[in-house]
């Protein structure tokens, strides 16, 4: 067996993992004067920054007061109180427009690049990467960390990456969670974690689709439909268990867009009760009366008209062709005066509840974030360091910290990244 080459550079800090909170964090600690090293196995840095928000890059949400902020992240917002302060959606802003990387707030808060180009971001993290002479090794995949046990302290000593050994006074952990494994992100942080002796959650996906065996709402593939209300149900109970108003993004395999993704995780947990299904509600700002008028209104006004085509005209754009599967018991080319007051009740009651089917959550490959990672009791999060190890820092996906799509995943990295860049 061929003996490791070592490698006798010994860096202030390395950094395993080139995503958004490593990048962050060895940017960072280069600008305060400290020689680092930054270790990522892709080929390139930043390979799941790049998708992010559709490839716009989220990169933060614009929610400037600090608790109202960190009441997105549940059980974990008590641990963050003291990165925040430290470094908060306000210093995003301020990091990016310094960087030549202005950014602008659309929709529920979100904050884009202005160029809308996630690469921008990625770029814009090299340039603050290169000016503090952070040296970058990419196509190099980290075999093992060595550690040393006393019964004062333990310590990380090196790592072995690329047949290499390395070495530094500090290590950082980066290396992101399981969702888009394509990316690199396949749960080696949390392996590493766990041999280290941390407390590790597994990851499950989370932010993520779901999967619909309804003919209907494949049919509408592609269409996305702004102002919904859904409304899901656990088992045959008619009780309602939670709703929630947004975009839905219909897919061919089920439903997508922020409002379901934000729903994931409670349907998750109704499907450990049994079957899920769900309504949608296509005019959840009209009742039920209401909208009876609407349809009578535009009923008188296409009386010789056949129902087929007046459909598009009552329906949220793009959706008649599967709605219309739905109302299979009415002749499409029945013609609109011939419409009886039970089909237009039933068209009514249809549209205010778009009945649908959950068979299961999407997986990895195509969930925005996963939970699990590192129990945060282990963790100083003043510092980021763990509580194990007296010079390893942990920071972005690999906490276990449950948060909902829209800039907070992102907004976590840049905070954890920059409080571990600032201590480590």
């Amino acid at each position: 067996m061929r003996k490791e080459q070592i490698k006798h550079d010994n860096y202030d800090l390395i950094v395993i993992g080139g995503g958004a909170s490593g990048m962050m964090a060895a940017g960072h600690a280069a600008s305060l004067g400290k020689s680092v090293l930054l270790v990522e196995k892709n080929k390139t840095l930043g390979e799941k920054l790049k998708i992010t928000g559709g490839g716009r890059c989220n990169i933060t949400n614009a929610i400037y007061n600090v608790r109202e902020f960190l009441a997105n992240y549940g059980a974990a917002a008590p641990f963050l109180f003291s990165p925040f302060s430290q470094f908060s959606v306000k210093n995003t802003f301020d990091f990016f427009e310094s960087l030549g990387l202005p950014l602008v707030v659309q929709a529920r808060n979100r904050a884009f690049p202005q160029t809308e180009k996630a690469t921008d971001v990625v770029n814009a993290l090299l340039k603050h990467m290169q000016a503090g002479k952070v040296t970058i090794k990419t196509n190099t995949a980290v075999q093992q960390i060595l550690r040393e046990a006393k019964s004062t302290e333990n310590k990380i000593t090196g790592i072995i990456a690329g047949g290499e050994t390395y070495t530094a006074k500090s290590y950082l952990l980066a290396t992101g969670g399981a969702s888009h494994p394509e990316t690199g992100s396949t749960g080696d942080g949390f392996n590493w974690l766990g041999e280290l002796g941390h407390t590790v959650k597994p990851p499950t996906p989370t932010i993520v689709p779901l999967a619909t065996s309804d003919q209907w709402s494949h049919m509408l593939s592609g269409v996305s439909l702004s102002f919904m209300k859904i409304s899901f149900y656990a088992g045959t109970s008619t009780k309602k268990r939670f709703s929630k108003l947004g975009k839905i993004l219909f897919t061919h395999f089920g439903l997508s867009g922020p409002l379901i993704l934000n729903s994931s995780t409670k349907v998750a947990d109704l499907l450990q009760e049994g079957p899920v299904t769900a309504k949608i509600d296509a005019y959840p700002d009209t009742d039920l009366g209401a909208l009876n008028e609407h349809l009578v209104k535009i009923f008188n006004a296409n009386k010789n008209r056949e129902l087929k085509n007046v459909l598009k005209d009552i329906t949220p754009e793009g959706t008649a062709p599967g709605i219309a599967l739905l109302l299979k018991d009415i002749d499409m080319e029945t013609k609109v005066h011939s419409i009886t007051k039970e089909q237009r009740k039933k068209i009514v009651d249809t549209l205010k509840g778009l009945p649908v089917t959950i068979t299961n959550l999407m997986g990895y490959d195509r969930a925005v974030m996963a939970d699990g990672g590192v129990a945060l009791s282990e963790i100083d999060t003043k510092t980021m360091r763990s509580k194990l190890y007296s010079n390893l820092f942990v920071t972005g996906d690999l906490l276990n910290i449950i948060r909902p799509s829209g800039g907070f995943s992102l907004q976590l990295c840049w905070t954890t990244g920059w409080v571990a860049g600032a201590n480590a």
